[in-house]
């Protein structure tokens, strides 16, 4: 039997050894944290190697993500399908093990983490995903949705603004799932934190309604004793406080702010060998540490022991069943596209002009009844995003909730969503003003890079929300979020875009889709059958006046009834024009060279765009010698028809540009 001890520095030198190769990456938290790695994964935690997805495993988010040598060392220890050839090929290209952990590139890591105190916060969203699951699919003696969520993270994770938010809510929560493990070892990269973080991070957790242990992080015992103390506490999430050595185990860079992202060296790794007693060549793994800490069988049993359980809760719950199963393989509703057209059918024959606000509000109405896996929530703006729906339920109780309101934490929210997504079984929507998609920029940002199933509600999205001013007037924000890849911006005019837009973000499952919504009413447009179906294409042709089509004007959102009647005025003066609703550029740029061309033919030089925000983007669809209508300043406070007005979105000067510059 070997000791604790000799098995947690299997995990240090794997780590130094790998990022001696690769002559890149963080070997001080691989070292610190590794006793505690060694006892919740080989004593505590719930997985299958041989099946890293498998539904009812525990889940582990390493926030700290710089530390990835520790993850991928513990994978590789346990059984997961990372050779050694992996570790050799840590921080490489295309390898299944790049500096900081990310998610569908390598089997048994959950979630991307970059960022620090992201992955901290998808833990919330995760234990929020379980905690929600197990109260809609459990029943007595059928426990088939039974699992926590657990954390690393670090100083770091804590300083960020992020972990307050998320942290506050979970207690809010009452995540009894969710244990943390701070580790407490005093060093960033600038020296000793004592200078910058001198936080009572007990007390401030305390105040959270956490509950709170503070343990040696190298005593094996210790770290035994609180993680069991800590699943005992069903009511709170749990931090434990584990006071660790950065770089534990090198005889000279221990405890020192050198350890933490940078190489040890040669040298320094030849002695920490010598330190740690382990006198095997560099990645040589003795078999008998990998017959302790091989994880296969152990898995393959707990596994197989769920499935029989499950087998049981088929036969007593069927439909139940059948409804856990089509949603952990992201299944839609047979219903849901019957639904859509019937919905579209009914806005094809109504013209009350609303708010695409409140468009998304009733098609929420139509979708949220055939979606279960649908949950919602705002940055305390729910009556202003329109995001609650009459079936939507708070979670605070966790009864068959649907609806988390998230106060006002943009961030922790859109990172928390992140996290829902990718445990599995729910399909989040995010909401709050488009302005303020500024405090959430760093999470929408992940959300792409992971291809987060999550759809983004952004309301207020131009000066049209008139008084609250240029504080609250996004203008640079809907370009800017086109230009992160993998995210589908869609901005519809009117009921039936919104409908749609909303229909692509549920079925979309390369990224996330952000909704760029009004507050002002906007005209409602009837569409042949073709029309309705081109509106999938992201940009299709609404209205044409004339027949030797000449001009072309590209519009989006509100500005698109402005866009028909500026074509109207046109065509008086004889301009046989064309006007296209451009809902969503990232979705009509998918589409083959054919259909582009049709919409937007490169003999028709004569363009013009208008769309209440910068206008820099345009020049991609109207060329240097088109006319760009949109704000290249701040907006100003007063009501949004005026400003629309004073901006230049009126017909009269839309038109008279347009005089100007084709000399009509």
């Amino acid at each position: 039997m070997l000791s604790r001890k000799y098995l947690s520095n299997a995990i240090r030198i794997l780590s130094i050894d790998s990022i001696q190769r690769a002559q890149s990456g963080h070997p001080g938290a691989p070292m610190g944290m590794a006793d505690i790695a060694e006892v919740l994964w080989r004593d505590f935690f719930k997985h299958n190697p041989n099946n890293p997805l498998w539904s009812d495993r525990d889940r582990f988010i390493l926030s700290n993500g710089h530390a990835s040598m520790l993850l991928y060392s513990v994978l590789h220890l346990s059984g997961y399908k990372i050779s050694i050839e992996d570790l050799k090929n840590f921080r490489q290209c295309f390898s299944k093990t790049p500096g900081h952990p990310e998610v569908h590139c390598t089997p048994g890591v959950e979630i991307t983490t970059g960022p620090l105190g992201q992955g901290l916060a998808s833990g919330v969203g995760m234990a929020i995903a379980e905690k929600l699951l197990s109260q809609y699919f459990n029943k007595k003696n059928f426990d088939i949705v039974d699992h926590y969520t657990w954390v690393f993270s670090g100083d770091g994770c804590l300083m960020e603004g992020i972990s307050h938010e998320v942290c506050s809510l979970a207690g809010t929560l009452e995540l009894g799932k969710l244990i943390v493990f701070y580790d407490k070892n005093g060093i960033s990269i600038d020296g000793e934190v004592s200078d910058w973080f001198t936080d009572n991070t007990k007390k401030r957790f305390l105040s959270y309604n956490w509950h709170v242990i503070e343990i040696n992080g190298h005593d094996s015992e210790e770290i035994i004793y609180a993680i069991k103390i800590a699943k005992e506490n069903i009511l709170k999430p749990s931090l434990i406080i584990c006071n660790t050595v950065i770089g534990f185990g090198s005889p000279n860079k221990s405890g020192k702010s050198i350890s933490h992202g940078a190489p040890l060296g040669e040298l320094e790794v030849s002695l920490t060998r010598k330190q740690l007693n382990w006198p095997h060549p560099s990645f040589h793994i003795p078999k008998a540490v990998y017959s302790e800490w091989d994880a296969k069988k152990k898995g393959e049993a707990i596994e197989l022991s769920w499935n029989n359980l499950f087998e049981k809760y088929s036969v007593e719950y069927p439909e139940l069943s059948k409804e856990y199963i089509r949603r952990i393989k992201e299944n839609l509703p047979d219903n849901l596209q019957k639904t859509l057209y019937n919905f579209l059918s009914e806005l094809n024959t109504s013209f009350i002009n609303i708010s695409t606000r409140e468009s998304s509000k009733n098609t929420l109405e139509k979708f949220g009844q055939c979606l279960p896996e649908l949950i919602g929530g705002s940055a305390d703006l729910a009556p202003s995003n329109l995001t609650v729906w009459s079936g939507s339920k708070s979670i605070k109780n966790f009864i068959k909730g649907n609806y988390i309101h998230y106060g006002v934490r943009e961030f922790g929210m859109t990172s928390i969503a992140n996290g829902i997504y990718h445990h599995g079984s729910f399909i989040p929507y995010t909401a709050t003003f488009l302005v303020f998609s500024d405090y959430a920029r760093s999470a929408i940002r992940m959300a792409a890079l992971m291809k987060t199933r999550q759809i983004f509600v952004y309301t207020h999205d131009s000066i049209g929300l008139g008084e609250d001013g240029p504080t609250h007037q996004p203008i640079e924000h809907i370009s800017t979020l086109r230009y992160i890849p993998n995210l589908s911006l869609w901005r519809p005019c009117d009921s039936t875009e919104t409908a749609i837009s909303w229909f692509y973000g549920i079925n979309r499952k390369s990224g996330p889709t952000a909704l760029i919504l009004t507050r002002q009413n906007v005209k409602q447009f009837s569409r042949t059958k073709d029309q309705i179906n081109n509106i999938f294409k992201g940009g299709y042709i609404l209205r044409e006046y004339g027949h030797n089509i000449n001009y072309i004007i590209i519009a989006t959102g509100s500005e698109v009834s402005l866009a028909v009647n500026v074509a109207k005025k046109l065509y008086k003066i004889g301009c046989h024009i064309r006007v296209v609703s451009m809902i969503s550029t990232d979705c009509f740029d998918l589409q083959d060279k054919n259909y582009r061309n049709l919409v937007l033919p490169k003999k028709i030089v004569n363009r013009i765009s208008i769309e209440a925000g910068s206008s820099e983007y345009w020049y991609k669809y109207v060329g240097i010698n088109g006319i760009r209508i949109g704000i290249d300043t701040f907006g100003e406070s007063g009501p949004g028809e005026n400003l629309f007005e004073f901006f230049g979105f009126s017909v009269d000067k839309i038109v008279t540009q347009v005089k100007n510059r084709f000399f009509l």
